[in-house]
């Protein structure tokens, strides 16, 4: 084994992967990914400022809804560092602490966006199958304590696989699959035992991902069960109108872990674009789409954008 391997397969830090092929055109490449990033941050704080400064938005749904654009905002936060600093070439490498850090955001803002979506459809269930108590329900105090919940199940889990990482021995070559840090990804390059590490991150995905996903199926169940025992056919697709920006934030969040998690499993025959494709749509898409969604199918927050951008362009003209 040649020395720079050795040095390579001993060192504390990693190569990430961008575009594999494409590096001498990663300066045009930047553009996309830092539009899609400006509107990731842009669309997330628009919602945010649109709920903090509308009073008439000051409702559980819409709570839950500034959860979801907070956690959104995070996610693009704790990627665009590593995403864009190898397409402006500014860094290859990172060191295993960075790593270790990133990883731990980012499955945790994961699980905190699976919670949230949860809490979404209780909240639509509340609504929509026992409308005359939904505000003694949800009330301002049994919302905080439900963001307190969501917050300390997303980070209090994760820190005994996550923090393990820190002392295996990584023997395989430093090289990322993506041009951020994953747990699966980094437990590949180990050569220590890695059962604790799979077996309880597998024990995270069922009892967070999985669980969230079963919950908010049976929540679904119930609403259309509920929806179908309504006499008038405009009230039955009022009430379903209402659902439909959750359903596509559902939709927009799990395709893409589904995607990756299959390509992490069975795919490692597959091109390396796919990994990196995968791996780009499972950060980027869910902030991207989720303010998008909310915008165009919420009408009160769409009102309240279309207010917002009129009196700017009222004050240019």
């Amino acid at each position: 084994m040649s020395a720079i391997s050795i040095l390579n397969f001993n060192s504390s830090r990693f190569t990430l992967t961008g575009f594999p092929g494409l590096e001498v055109d990663y300066l045009w490449l930047s553009i996309p990914f830092a539009s899609i990033y400006a509107m990731v941050f842009l669309g997330n704080c628009m919602v945010l400022h649109v709920i903090r400064t509308e009073p008439s938005l000051h409702q559980p749904m819409f709570y839950f809804l500034a959860m979801l654009a907070l956690t959104d905002l995070c996610v693009g936060l704790s990627t665009v560092h590593t995403v864009l600093g190898i397409l402006w070439g500014v860094i290859q490498e990172i060191s295993l602490d960075s790593c270790i850090a990133q990883s731990y955001f980012i499955h945790g803002l994961s699980f905190m966006e699976s919670s949230v979506l949860l809490t979404m459809a209780f909240d639509r269930y509340i609504a929509i199958c026992n409308p005359l108590r939904y505000s003694s329900i949800l009330t301002n105090d049994k919302i905080m304590k439900i963001g307190v919940a969501i917050l300390c199940r997303s980070s209090m889990l994760i820190p005994p696989v996550i923090i393990r990482l820190k002392f295996l021995n990584y023997c395989h070559p430093h090289i990322l699959s993506h041009s951020f840090c994953l747990h699966q990804d980094l437990i590949r390059m180990a050569c220590s035992d890695i059962r604790f590490n799979s077996i309880y991150g597998l024990a995270l995905v069922i009892s967070n991902l999985l669980l969230d996903a079963v919950l908010i199926i049976i929540s679904y169940i119930m609403i259309l069960h509920a929806v179908l025992a309504i006499a008038s056919r405009e009230e039955r697709i009022k009430s379903l109108q209402t659902c439909v920006s959750h359903i596509c934030a559902v939709l927009v969040f799990y395709i893409p872990i589904i995607g990756l998690t299959m390509v992490h499993r069975f795919g490692r025959h597959l091109s390396p674009w796919v990994h990196v494709l995968m791996g780009n749509v499972y950060i980027l898409f869910p902030p991207l789409m989720n303010p998008i969604i909310y915008s165009i199918k919420t009408q009160q927050i769409r009102r309240r954008v279309q207010r917002l951008f009129y009196l700017k362009k009222c004050t240019f003209c």
